[in-house]
């Protein structure tokens, strides 16, 4: 349970810090889910690379299963 909180968690704080993971032009993309604590995390689908390639997670594919951390560095790799 606590995993689902701190994945509901950063997705809080991704919106509140106006950031848009579900679209590249903000005008045109559905406003974020507003989450409080203790909400269960929506399921999303994202590509990782594992050293060779890139392949797509979700998280409903550790729900249950494995603890979830996601990490945010919104300056990573921009130069700024």
């Amino acid at each position: 349970m606590k995993k689902l909180v701190v994945i509901a968690f950063l997705f809080w704080l991704l919106a509140a810090c106006g950031v848009s993971v579900w679209a590249a032009d903000a005008k045109s993309a559905p406003p974020p889910p507003a989450l409080k604590v203790g909400d269960t995390a929506p399921d999303f689908k994202l590509q990782y690379f594992d050293g060779n390639d890139l392949k797509d997670v979700s998280l409903s594919q550790y729900r249950g299963t494995k603890n979830v951390v996601l990490a945010f560095y919104i300056f990573a790799f921009t130069g700024g």
